[in-house]
């Protein structure tokens, strides 16, 4: 068995394994499990600081970020997609499949994407039924401040659907504070569940949207409006997971009962980044880092595969490099939700020190001493 360190899937915690060993009922007939649905969502959209409802989806996070375009997007409909990432860039996709036209807004993609360069443009490039953004885009690390960036999107009349899928529960995400229209998470990242399971979150204003829609949500699976109704009339357009939502429930419980949670991922985070700077490695981004995943650059003595293949083998560690434009360039090490303890990052870096050194590359420090100072320090 491998100690899993990447950035999602994430370890997941016993009692959510055991949870998902509960005796099934027959989610389609039982009204106790469309109460524990209802209850469970109601847990998210609190963890969430909001007021607007929660749906779960019988799919991998990507599920959710389709189906928000689905419902969201007619035949024309000019969408802006802030592009300073691999998944940012990514939701055009999704937009240009149901008929929208998407138009990026590409800045640089080693820093995050600034409020007011935004503010400026959008004072002249208005037009637009909404807008998406990513909170953490996974492949590079990339923190983009969604509290400052959608408040202004809104100023301007334009919806914002947001990937928070390795954000939340890592970084703060307050729903109704950032005024967020569409909030797309996922089961195995900082939630710390096995994945197969999104959820989103729907304000009012998206909702309405997608009721004064012209043409029909050119989809089944990924659509938004199936789900209306379906606690008044206890009956789920579709089948629910019933196993995969009690392991859910649990995993949020667990949030809940974790009021260091936000601190706990700082804390990891910082020294993390202390430990690989140190050392002599070279951070990925400039700025904008993230919480819940550290990024380095591969160093010219080895490679990615090297690396990740002497982790895995003979530590029985396993980290992930990257793809699409970072493929081979980039080493990510994943520190969120279970994975964001103490005593699994000092082995992840006791194993990280050896590797390289067995690989040929000359550090300054131990990566291994540096977090553990800086993580005594923090606490």
């Amino acid at each position: 068995m491998y100690k899993i360190m990447t950035p999602g899937p994430t370890q997941v915690k016993e009692n959510v394994r055991l949870a998902r060993a509960k005796e099934c009922t027959n989610p389609d007939l039982d009204e106790e499990f469309v109460e524990f649905y209802k209850e469970t969502c109601e847990l998210i959209s609190s963890l969430l600081h909001t007021k607007n409802e929660t749906l779960i989806l019988d799919g991998e996070g990507i599920l959710g970020l389709e189906a928000a375009c689905a419902s969201l997007t007619e035949p024309g409909d000019k969408v802006l997609v802030l592009d300073n990432g691999i998944y940012g860039k990514g939701f055009a996709d999704f937009v240009s499949m149901y008929g929208g036209k998407p138009e990026l807004y590409t800045v640089d993609d080693k820093n995050p994407i600034n409020p007011s360069a935004l503010e400026e443009y959008l004072k002249l490039n208005h037009d637009y039924k909404y807008a998406t953004l990513v909170h953490c885009d996974t492949p590079s690390g990339m923190l983009n401040d969604i509290g400052s960036l959608c408040p202004i999107l809104k100023k301007y009349g334009i919806m914002t659907v947001v990937d928070s899928v390795s954000g939340m529960f890592g970084e703060e995400v307050r729903v109704d504070d950032y005024q967020i229209d569409i909030l797309c998470g996922g089961s195995q990242k900082a939630v710390s569940a096995p994945p197969g399971l999104t959820f989103v979150v729907v304000s009012e204003t998206a909702k309405k949207a997608m009721a004064a829609r012209k043409t029909p949500i050119a989809s089944f699976y990924a659509n938004l409006k199936v789900f209306e109704g379906y606690y008044e009339a206890k009956w789920f357009p579709y089948t629910m997971p019933i196993s995969d939502i009690y392991g859910l429930r649990v995993a949020f419980d667990n949030i809940a009962a974790d009021k260091d949670m936000l601190k706990r991922h700082t804390i990891i985070g910082n020294a993390c980044r202390k430990a690989v700077t140190e050392a002599g490695l070279k951070l990925h981004l400039e700025s904008g880092f993230s919480n819940t995943v550290t990024v380095f650059d591969v160093p010219e003595e080895t490679t990615a595969k090297d690396i990740l293949d002497t982790m895995r083998k003979t530590y029985h560690i396993m980290l992930a490099g990257s793809f699409d434009t970072l493929a081979g360039q980039v080493i990510r090490i994943g520190h969120m939700g279970s994975n964001a303890n103490k005593e699994d990052m000092i082995a992840t870096l006791d194993a990280l020190d050896k590797t390289m050194q067995q690989l040929g590359v000359s550090l300054k420090g131990s990566m291994r001493e540096i977090f553990e100072r800086e993580y005594e320090r923090s606490i």
